[in-house]
């Protein structure tokens, strides 16, 4: 059965994109869900509208996420903590702690969500943390952790 994704569903397609699938998958999950709609021909000319927003709105927040890398990537962010006398932490840094201090420190508010820090930061140095802010738009962000 053809389909026009009204959404994205992972493994499938993105919004406005027509997909062919099995009958039981768009009749039992994808319609009821209000993920997709069966593909007539006037639903088609709409899916490509729908296309058309969904590329404009993508560049728009390409952009958006291309800005914030440009600020922070040669930026420095600061970080105190407590420390032992061995460089380890009382505690640890966490996403959260670090974008606190990249609004504080450069004034732009990030999400602790688009940080891929695999665990919390245990020890005082330097640290790069990835940030990915859009599908093409990923970067380090530096993090000088020091004892507070």
């Amino acid at each position: 059965m053809n389909v026009i994704l009204r959404d994205d569903v992972a493994n499938l397609g993105k919004r406005g994109d027509v997909v062919d699938v099995a009958d039981g998958f768009a009749r039992n999950y994808l319609m009821p869900r209000g993920l997709a709609m069966q593909a007539s021909s006037g639903a088609v000319t709409q899916a490509a509208g729908m296309r058309r927003a969904r590329d404009v709105k993508d560049a728009a927040a390409r952009a958006a996420a291309e800005d914030v890398a440009r600020k922070l990537v040669p930026a420095v962010i600061h970080v105190g903590a407590r420390a032992g006398s061995e460089g380890k932490l009382f505690g640890s840094v966490t996403t959260s702690d670090i974008a606190e201090a990249v609004l504080e420190q450069t004034g732009v508010e990030v999400d602790r969500r688009k940080m891929h820090l695999e665990h919390p930061i245990r020890e005082v140095g330097t640290h790069l943390v990835p940030m990915k802010l859009h599908a093409d738009v990923e970067f380090p962000i530096t993090v000088e952790v020091a004892s507070a």
